[in-house]
Order: structure tokens, then sequence, then C-alpha cells
């Protein structure tokens, strides 16, 4: 059995982070570059893609940032996107698997027997499929090493009652949980650990303006008193993938600011 490597024995460990241009993503790109990693991270949209490396590169060495146009739906383009990681910069010791889509109709989900099948396949595409090519990319060299950490951005809307997400988004955030319990079972004893971190209601982009009424609902049922922010998001991940969290394998870690309460 390897010896699992702790990332600060690593120099420069290596983070990437899918949907990191944006929001929950940028705000764990940014995390990890202040601990000292290298990150690597991707969106499908290059406007998104520049501004991010800009803005990170900004603060942080460019040498240690690589910001790429990826579609996650494309299983060749994420393979490339790792290949180049690797080349470059050797295995990563991090997956953080953010990207997300959560189609709206006016600012609604939409009803579930209205649903078209493009949609449903499209977002699953990108939750979920993705997310497990990514694992299939880097999870067998991470466990070569003897050490990884991945870490899932799932939703609280796959937790409880969804309150805004349709059925697509829900059952694609859920099927992540599955996904960790697998990786969790086969590659026991390898140094990897597989979490998950299930956000509440987030101020990003996609959420915005904090004063639109689903906002207000949902802060009125936030016993914290507030709506959350990226970086809380970002706090909890951060920790998921520090040799500390060695022991939490297959967890979901819940941040919502109390509004759900598992018993």
């Amino acid at each position: 059995m390897a010896t699992p490597i702790s990332p600060i024995a690593l120099i420069s460990p290596i983070a990437i982070v899918t949907g990191g241009t944006s929001g929950i993503g940028l705000a764990c790109a940014r995390r990890m570059l202040s601990s000292g990693y290298r990150v690597a991270l991707f969106s499908q949209q290059n406007y998104r893609v520049e501004e991010a490396k800009a803005q990170l590169t900004s603060h942080f060495d460019r040498d240690n940032v690589i910001a790429e146009t990826v579609d996650i739906r494309n299983v060749g383009a994420i393979t490339s996107f790792v290949r180049t990681v690797i080349d470059r910069w050797g295995t990563p010791s991090v997956l953080i698997c953010s990207a997300g889509y959560s189609p709206k109709r006016n600012g609604a989900p939409g009803r579930f027997d209205e649903i078209p099948l493009e949609e449903w396949n499209d977002v699953l595409s990108v939750n979920l499929t993705g997310a497990m090519v990514c694992c299939q990319t880097v999870v067998p060299a991470m466990a070569s090493q003897g050490f990884g950490r991945i870490v899932f951005v799932g939703s609280v809307a796959a937790r409880t009652m969804p309150r805004i997400a349709g059925a697509s988004y829900v059952a694609s955030k859920a099927g992540l949980a599955g996904l960790a319990r697998t990786l969790v079972n086969e590659y026991a004893g390898r140094g990897v650990t597989v979490n998950t971190v299930a956000p509440g209601r987030i101020l990003t982009e996609m959420t915005m303006p904090s004063d639109s009424p689903a906002n207000r609902a949902a802060l009125a049922r936030i016993p914290a008193g507030r709506l959350g922010q990226p970086d809380d998001v970002a706090a909890a991940v951060e920790f998921l993938t520090s040799a500390s969290a060695g022991f939490i394998n297959g967890a979901i870690l819940d941040v919502n600011g109390g509004e759900f309460l598992p018993a």
C-alpha cells in the first residue's frame, strides 16, 4: 500500500478547478493559490477565462496559473487539458469539481413535465458526467502517487426539498453523492479521499441580485441571518483538500447557514 503524501511535503502542489472562472469555482482557485498551490482552471466561456486569468495573475505568480477554455461536455477537451497540466507541472493532488449549470425560464426552473430531453441531458453532462470524466482522467494518477483530494460542489437542493432548482439540476447534484461513494470504495486505502460540499443560497452571478424575491425568501429561512458568499464555500473546500482532512472520506459538508439541518 502506498504511503500517503502530505501536500505540504510536495513542492508547489497542483489543483485543478472546473468551473473555476466565476463564483464558487473562482473563490476556490484563489484559496488554493493563497495556500501555495499551482492552479489549473477552466470553463467553456472564453471571456470568463480571460477575466479570471487576468484577475488571478494580478495577485499571484503567472507561472502558477493555467486558465483555458474547455467545454466540460467534451471528453477529448478534458483529457487534453489534464495532459497539458501534467506535462507542464506534474500529477495534480487536488481536483475540485465546481462546474455547474442550472437552466431557468424567467427566473424559474420550469415544470417537470416540460423539461426538454436535450436540456436534461445537457445539465447532467455538465454537472455529473463532466465530474465523472475529470475523475477518470485524474484519480488513477493520484492513487499511484499515494495522495489525492477530490471535492465535488453539490447543492442543498440535492439534500432536501428543492425550492428553486429544477429536476435536472437536483438529479445531477444528487448523483455526485453516489459517484463519491463509488470512488471512496474503489480507491480505499490508496490515499485518495472524495468529499462533497453542499452550498445553500450563495451570492454569485447566477443568484444575483441580492434583493431578488428568491434571495429575500432564502434570507428569511437562514438562521445565520445572511446569504452565503463564495468564499464561505471555498473555505470548506480548502479544508477538505488539506492533509488535516485525511480521515474525512465520503462526507457531505453542508454550507448553508443552518437553512438545512440533517438529522
